[in-house]
């Protein structure tokens, strides 16, 4: 799926205007009545509403929403900004089809004009939308202000008014919506860690915009969801054999952190490799044999980096420790093996501390750092937008790419591409967990996957299987070693 930036989302607007063709007054009716019919799904019948609009399309959304909440019987009250103009043309007929309704009209054109919202109601923000470019101020920003300090539960159309759809908006006064109403595909700003207290829960409703816009019309970014994974997953042919699936290797593991590679173990094993080996510390030779027995083991003090080269793939970092000996285990490595591998955890941390080992990286490898890790690597950032700048900067200079773990874990590829994953939920936030996706990403790329997909089904793959486990027991209870026993299950579901 695309993410698409203001000016396209227009553009699909006025394509699916033009070609189906519709008039861009009934195309905003169509957008309203999919948020009408939402609230009566999701236990709003009979409430009380507080609608407050700007004279924008945005606003001619929310007088529209107003109209079928009072034609169905719903108390209404609609507060319209006044600033002395016109709105525009779809504003201004919905908003004399709303004079025919029962719902109160009343209009803010000053701070005197702003009373009290009644506790009971739900409150509709239709103020701005996504066509802003400056922060909200003087009586506008008093208004979003008067909203946010209500205590009301609120619901934001299109995208909460004050925040910007492509932009960081920090430091802005933003509307802060429980459940933000979209229409038809993910916007950068709700993917966008900063703005989780202004999105509240997104829904995105489909109006009906026409498919043919997508086949012409190139996206900064794309969302990683089940249609993507389902077509780069191969099926298995009935006479392949275990060498088929290519032989990995782990480099893993040190004393009290031997837990971090027997779970990126067994995820890889479980990820449908043909074969592992872990190269591990002596001391955890008896825990990786009896908690993974189909691995093979090479033990030694500095994890035996030898006869690298007979591996279709690495996978090096989790539980590795960042003593002073490692450095020396890194540059190995990547002396040894030139194809892409897989980085992660400490492998990082000692990379961050030793900026000359990235130029070392082999090409097309992948590295998978958490935002802390991410910041030793490349420097601090200003916002999130700027991080996944920086990302795609830094996957093009270094060949590699980048998988910036998160809600929506971004994957940025040497070419400029930008993914953001669509799977997971919070209770993928324990320890762990990173240890399994890198087992994941290295079992697909020792099956010969490209990097890109490899990244891509990993992640995702990974983030179904926090899905299901949490479906089965809670997010809160959730552990590390449920995902990769869910991970058939994964698999499964793409099919």
């Amino acid at each position: 799926m695309q993410i698409f930036a203001t000016e396209q989302i227009r553009a699909w607007d006025e394509y699916t205007i033009r070609h189906e063709p519709i008039a861009s007054v009934d195309l905003m009716e169509r957008a309203a009545t999919a948020c009408y019919e939402w609230l009566l799904q999701h236990h709003y019948k009979g409430r009380s509403f507080s609608i407050f609009c700007g004279k924008g399309n945005n606003g001619g959304d929310g007088l529209v929403i107003a109209r079928l909440l009072a034609q169905s019987n719903h108390s209404v009250t609609v507060y319209i900004l006044e600033f002395g103009h016109k709105g525009t043309e779809d504003f201004q007929i919905n908003l004399a089809r709303l004079h025919e309704t029962a719902a109160s009209i009343l209009f803010i054109s000053s701070n005197e004009a702003i009373h009290p919202i009644p506790s009971q109601d739900v409150v509709i923000d239709a103020l701005l939308g996504s066509g802003i470019n400056r922060p909200a101020d003087g009586l506008t920003a008093e208004l979003i202000q008067h909203i946010n300090n209500s205590g009301n539960e609120v619901i934001a159309i299109d995208i909460p008014s004050g925040l910007y759809v492509d932009h960081s908006a920090k430091g802005n006064i933003v509307i802060k919506a429980r459940h933000t109403l979209s229409f038809q595909c993910f916007k950068p700003a709700f993917l966008m860690p900063e703005n989780a207290e202004s999105i509240g829960d997104v829904h995105l409703l489909d109006i009906g915009l026409l498919p043919g816009f997508l086949e012409q019309q190139a996206a900064p970014f794309q969302l990683v969801d089940q249609a993507m994974v389902s077509a780069i997953i191969r099926p298995r042919n009935p006479f392949d054999h275990k060498g088929d699936y290519g032989h990995a290797a782990i480099i893993a593991g040190s004393y009290g952190m031997m837990g971090a590679a027997v779970l990126c173990a067994r995820a890889c094993l479980r990820s449908g490799v043909g074969k592992l080996t872990c190269h591990i510390p002596t001391q955890g030779y008896t825990i990786m044999q009896v908690s993974a027995p189909e691995a093979m083991c090479r033990t030694g003090e500095n994890h035996s980096p030898h006869e690298l080269e007979k591996y279709d793939t690495i996978g090096v970092g989790p539980g590795l420790g960042t003593h002073v000996e490692n450095f020396d285990l890194l540059n190995s490595v990547f002396e040894q093996n030139r194809r892409p591998m897989v980085i992660d955890a400490d492998a990082l941390n000692l990379i961050g501390q030793e900026k000359a080992l990235l130029k070392q990286i082999p090409p097309g490898s992948i590295i998978t750092p958490h935002p802390k890790e991410f910041e030793r690597l490349f420097g601090k950032t200003a916002n999130d937008y700027d991080r996944i700048q920086l990302a795609l900067q830094k996957a093009a200079e270094y060949n590699i790419y980048i998988v910036l773990k998160g809600r929506y874990t971004f994957i940025a590829s040497p070419d400029g591409r930008g993914y953001f994953n669509s799977s997971g939920n919070p209770g993928m936030a324990t320890g762990g967990t990173g240890d399994v996706l890198t087992g994941i990403i290295t079992g697909l790329l020792a099956q010969k996957y490209s990097s890109l997909h490899a990244a891509l089904a990993g992640v995702f793959l990974h983030g179904r299987s926090g899905d299901l486990a949490a479906a089965y027991s809670s997010q809160p209870s959730l552990i590390a070693s449920d995902l990769i026993e869910f991970l058939g299950q994964a698999y499964q579901s793409l099919t």
